[in-house]
């Protein structure tokens, strides 16, 4: 081909090279927030899989707080460990207020960073739309410069111009379906914490 891709990034201008390399250092983080959630979750899997099964099989809740600290990374370990290390609780009311505080926490935990891929989907189209426009401000000059329209001296520059669009998708589409999911699956998390925060009532108090 006579224009690369990345020839033409490199034959662009500053602003438009300024906004490619904004959108590549949001798709950088973006990926990296992605596989970080992908692990951070498929380990708080495992660990609660492997917490309730140990909590359906002890009935002495200090046994069960020793068992916990196994568990760094799951939300219902870290829950009990925290409520049952506090013993500031006399009363169920009480207990549960620190449930509920002690669940928020948790939640806010399992959805840390996912506002930035929020960000990242609504924005970079954007970011990536103000460098196609610029682009082709900067095709029209040339055109005005050259004194001709034909298509040699327009498709550098709108392609050019285009590119920063593709790039603003690359890095929303992806974005946008990892908040998605992983909000969901900070959802399932936070309902599962809820459900174990009743179990953890009975479960403590009565000892």
């Amino acid at each position: 081909m006579q224009h690369s891709a990345i020839q033409l990034i490199l034959q662009a201008g500053y602003v438009v090279k300024a906004i490619l390399i904004i959108l590549l250092s949001f798709s950088v983080i973006s990926w990296t927030i992605i596989f970080h959630k992908w692990r951070h979750f498929s380990n708080a899997d495992k660990e609660t899989h492997d917490f309730l099964r140990i909590y359906e099989a002890t009935q002495n809740p200090k046994d069960l707080f020793s068992t916990s600290r196994k568990y760094p990374i799951s939300p219902l370990a870290l829950l009990f460990k925290s409520v049952y290390s506090e013993k500031t609780y006399s009363e169920s009311d009480e207990l549960k207020r620190m449930l509920r505080r002690y669940s928020t926490l948790e939640g806010t935990k399992l959805q840390r960073y996912l506002n930035f891929l929020a960000t990242t989907g609504s924005t970079t189209p954007f970011i990536g739309l103000f460098g196609t426009v610029w682009g082709i401000m900067n095709a029209f000059r040339g055109i005005g410069a050259a004194g001709s329209a034909s298509l040699a001296v327009v498709a550098p520059g709108i392609a050019e111009a285009l590119i920063t669009t593709a790039v603003g998708l690359a890095a929303a589409i992806p974005a946008v379906i990892a908040y998605n999911y992983y909000l969901s699956r900070a959802n399932r998390m936070i309902i599962e914490m809820e459900d174990f925060s009743e179990e953890l009532v009975d479960y403590i108090l009565r000892q």
